[in-house]
C-alpha cells in the first residue's frame, strides 16, 4: 500500500462507519477502503483484494461488506458480490443495494429472481437515482425473459425526456434505445441513441457505433425496398 495513502483521505461518512473499531485498526481498514475506491475502475481485481483485506480485519462492518460487494461486482464475481451485499443488508437493513443485487441475479442467469427485488418497500427506500437504476435492471431482466414490450413499458415510466446530464440519464436513455431496437423500432431507436450522445459528454457508451450500425441497417432496408 502506498505510504501517501492516509486514513483521513476517507470521506467523513465512511470514517464515521468505522468509529466502532480501535483507532489503529480503523486507520488500516480505511486505507484499504481508499485503495479499493481508487482502483475500482482501472483494476477491479486489486480493488476487490483491498476490500477483502479490510473484511479480514472487520467482517461485521456493513460499510466494509458493501465495499466487498461493489468491488466483487466490478470484477465480475457476481456470486461473491451478492453474498457480500446480502451480509451488508443484514447488518444495516438498507435497501440501497437492490439494483446491484438484482443485476447480480441477472448475471448469474436468474432473471426471475432479479424481479423479486422490485417491491414497493424497496422502491420507497430508494432515491430517484436508485429507483431508476433498479428500473434499468428490471427492464433487463424482462428482456432476458423475452418480455421486450414489458421492458419498454417499464422504462417509459421513468423521466426519459429529462435534460440532465447525470450518469443515470445516459444509462436510462441508452437502455431505452437498445430496447427499442430489440422490439424492431429501428428509426425510433436511432433517434434515442442520438439523445444518448447529447447527455454523454464523456463518451461512456458506444452510442456512436450503435448509430452507425442502425444507419447501415436502415440503408440496407431502403435498398431492399427499392
Amino acid at each position: 500500500m502506498p505510504d501517501d495513502i492516509a486514513a483521513t483521505d476517507l470521506d467523513r461518512y465512511a470514517r464515521d462507519q468505522l468509529s466502532n473499531l480501535p483507532a489503529k485498526l480503523a486507520d488500516r481498514v480505511a486505507r484499504h477502503l481508499i485503495m479499493a475506491g481508487l482502483l475500482l475502475d482501472e483494476d477491479p481485481e486489486t480493488a476487490y483484494a483491498h476490500a477483502l483485506a479490510a473484511r479480514a480485519r472487520a467482517p461485521r462492518n456493513a460499510l466494509i461488506r458493501e465495499a466487498c460487494g461493489e468491488t466483487a461486482y466490478a470484477a465480475g464475481h457476481y456470486a461473491q458480490a451478492l453474498a457480500e451485499l446480502r451480509a451488508a443488508r443484514r447488518i444495516n437493513g438498507q435497501h440501497l443495494y437492490a439494483p446491484i443485487m438484482a443485476d447480480c441475479e441477472r448475471a448469474l442467469g436468474r432473471p426471475t429472481q432479479a424481479l423479486t427485488y422490485d417491491t414497493p418497500t424497496t422502491r420507497n427506500h430508494l432515491d430517484q437515482t436508485g429507483n431508476i437504476e433498479l428500473t434499468i435492471v428490471i427492464a433487463g431482466a424482462r428482456r432476458d425473459l423475452g418480455q421486450h414490450q414489458a421492458a419498454l413499458q417499464l422504462l417509459q415510466t421513468e423521466p426519459l425526456h429529462t435534460t440532465t446530464r447525470a450518469p443515470w440519464a445516459t444509462r436510462l436513455k441508452y437502455t431505452y434505445a437498445d430496447t427499442l431496437h430489440t422490439t424492431g423500432n429501428t428509426h425510433e431507436a436511432l433517434q434515442w441513441f442520438h439523445r444518448v450522445i447529447a447527455t454523454d459528454p464523456h463518451h461512456t457508451t458506444d452510442a456512436p457505433q450503435r448509430i452507425t450500425q442502425l444507419e447501415h441497417e436502415l440503408g440496407i432496408s431502403g435498398e431492399q425496398q427499392d
